[in-house]
C-alpha cells in the first residue's frame, strides 16, 4: 500500500512537471509554475488595508480564509486598468503566504521544457522593474512567455508585513 501511495504521489509532481499558467497583462504573456497555483477565481470585492503598497489592492474572505491580492499589472509598473469579465485571481502559494495575483485573463496551460527556458538577456539597461521577478524565457510555438519566479515575486519585507496583516 505505501507504494501505491508513493507512485501516486511521484506521478502527480509528474503531472504538474514542467508545467505553466499562462496568463497575460496587456499584450504580454507571463507564465508561473503550475505548482504555486491553489485555484483560480473571479475577480471579487476587495477589502482596502490602509499602509499597504498600492499594488497590495486589499484582501478577500476566499470560503473564511483572509487572502491579501496583488494587482500583478501595478507590482510591474504598467498603467491600472479598470477590472473587467475577463479579469481574474490566481491564488497561489509561495512558501506559506497564500495571495491572490490579480490579472488581465488567463490563457492556457503549457507544458515549457526546461531545455525550451532559455534565460533573459543581459542588457546595461535592465532597468525594468518586472526583469528581477522573471526567472527565464519559454519559447512555445506561438512566441514565447516570461516566466515569472515566485518566490521572487514577494520582497522579504512584504512576507513579513503581510503575515502580520492576515
Amino acid at each position: 500500500m505505501a507504494e501505491f501511495l508513493q507512485e501516486l504521489i511521484e506521478n502527480e509532481e509528474d503531472t504538474q512537471k514542467d508545467k505553466y499558467l499562462i496568463f497575460s497583462i496587456g499584450k504580454e504573456y507571463y507564465g508561473i509554475d503550475i505548482e504555486y497555483v491553489i485555484e483560480i477565481i473571479g475577480i471579487e470585492p476587495i477589502t482596502e488595508v490602509p499602509e499597504l503598497p498600492t499594488y497590495i489592492k486589499g484582501v478577500i474572505n476566499l470560503r473564511g480564509k483572509i487572502i491579501p491580492v496583488m494587482d500583478v499589472r501595478l507590482k510591474f509598473k504598467k498603467v491600472e486598468k479598470e477590472y473587467d469579465d475577463r479579469t481574474c485571481i490566481i491564488v497561489v502559494e509561495i512558501g506559506s503566504i497564500c495571495i491572490g495575483l490579480i490579472i488581465d485573463t488567463v490563457v492556457e496551460v503549457a507544458s515549457i521544457q526546461e531545455s525550451s527556458i532559455s534565460p533573459q538577456p543581459k542588457t546595461s539597461c535592465n532597468r525594468d522593474t518586472a526583469n528581477k521577478y522573471i526567472k527565464g524565457i519559454g519559447e512555445v510555438l506561438n512566441g514565447v512567455r516570461l516566466l515569472i519566479d515566485c518566490q521572487k515575486l514577494l520582497e522579504e519585507d512584504e512576507i513579513e508585513e503581510l503575515q502580520n496583516k492576515q
